[in-house]
């Protein structure tokens, strides 16, 4: 016997008992996105391995060691599977000139890829859904974003969730700002991780991030850039949280929050939950004003978030929400007769919108119920000789009880629409 094949370590299969629930938080994201004005755009998954370098940021763990690239062995070419979703969607925008006849509120749904430490809610495969808004520079449509992901979590019956807010003002704050840490932080090397070391004199900011314990007092006694933003970075800050507070959108102030891109500029936000352990973070985005400029095309101001669909689908799994698996009936069908005419009954049930499995391969009656009721169809539609020779149909609930009940077809089809 040939040996079997296994998926590879982080890529995993989604199977059938999961993908009605998986469809349910995609249709009911697809639904909210398009009540805000969103469009559906779709990428390649693979890109040049400098689009990354360049907007995600050479000195990130993204580029540095989790990204999967090769040269194409047939031209020479450098590239690399998506790890996130933003810097391509910009790419795209550059590409066909999307921005010129105005702004764009855009979104796509889809793998990434990132060689990660597998654990529950972090894979190496794994499902984003972007929303990006380019060519507004108001604060408007950062809390948009916010209020647009808060309607989500309503909608899919989320309470416990957290919005995480802070801003990270513009890049010369930034810069000033990052002189600042880098020398409080040395003053206090004795307690810093090799990683936090490693990133002192190429990406400061995300030291604030460490969830170390041996270097929280020393992160929490860190100047704050919100201390130090000038008056235009800060006016934009306030209007977001004014904003939200006319919503009924409460929000925690994180000054510690950075978000892990270089891109980033001004409102930066995290929607958490306390249900997943160390991977509480389900959507996470802000402003990146610089990035469509710095890829090539005119300046122009940009918002986005992400959404980690895997973390969402544990999430409602937490919460036991459930979703129906979608078919309204099994037909079962018993003798000679019975069995020539099951296809055209099934397709006359089809062709008037009721969804139908078709038993196959015979069997007895008893065998054929136990297959109509692990299939999940609200009725077992029984055709036997009898009910072929009246042009009748039999319907059994398997869900929720009710009376078995012979009918005309035409009767049949109208219960089954009820």
């Amino acid at each position: 016997m040939a040996d079997k094949f296994q998926s590879i370590k982080g890529f995993y299969d989604i199977l059938p008992e999961q993908t009605a629930l998986w469809q349910k938080l995609e249709d009911t994201a697809r639904q909210v996105l398009g009540q805000y004005g969103y469009r559906n755009i779709r990428m390649p998954i693979v890109e040049p391995t400098d689009l990354f370098i360049r907007s995600v940021g050479e000195h990130t763990d993204i580029v540095e060691k989790e990204m999967y690239s090769w040269v194409d062995a047939l031209n020479g070419d450098k590239l690399t599977l998506r790890p996130e979703g933003t810097a391509g969607c910009v790419r795209a925008v550059v590409e066909h000139s999307l921005t010129y006849n105005g702004p764009q509120r855009l979104w796509y749904m889809g793998p990434m890829f990132r060689h990660e430490n597998v654990q529950k809610g972090r894979q190496r495969q794994f499902h984003q859904i972007g929303v990006e808004a380019f060519g507004y520079a108001q604060p408007e449509v950062d809390a948009e974003q916010i209020m647009l992901l808060a309607r989500l979590w309503r909608a899919l019956g989320l309470t416990d969730v957290e919005l995480q807010l802070n801003t990270i003002g513009d890049a010369a704050e930034r810069a000033e700002y990052r002189q600042v840490l880098i020398a409080y932080f040395e003053q206090h090397a004795d307690l810093l991780d090799e990683d936090a070391k490693r990133r002192l004199h190429t990406n400061p900011l995300r030291i604030l991030d460490s969830k170390n314990p041996r270097m929280q007092a020393m992160i929490e006694g860190a100047p704050r850039l919100l201390d130090t933003l000038g008056g235009e970075s800060r006016a934009h800050f306030d209007a977001v949280c004014a904003l939200l507070k006319a919503a009924n959108i409460p929000f925690v102030l994180n000054t510690r929050l950075v978000r892990g891109l270089d891109y980033y500029n001004r409102t930066v936000f995290e929607w958490v939950t306390t249900r997943l352990g160390s991977q509480g973070t389900i959507a996470g985005g802000g402003r990146y004003d610089t990035l469509v400029e710095r890829l090539g095309g005119d300046a122009t101001p940009a918002c986005g978030f992400g959404i980690g669909l895997e973390r969402v689908f544990l999430l409602m799994q937490e919460y036991g929400i459930e979703a129906a698996q979608g078919l309204d009936g099994y037909l079962v069908n018993l003798g000679e007769q019975a069995e020539k005419l099951a296809p055209q009954v099934a397709e006359q049930l089809r062709d008037a919108g009721i969804s139908v499995a078709l038993h196959a391969g015979g069997g007895s009656f008893k065998s054929q119920m136990k297959k109509a009721d692990r299939s999940g169809a609200r009725f077992a539609l029984i055709l036997g000789d009898d009910e072929a020779q009246a042009g009748q149909i039999t319907l059994k609930p398997m869900l929720g009880g009710g009376e078995q009940q012979r009918l005309d077809l035409l009767q049949a089809i109208q219960h089954l629409k009820e």
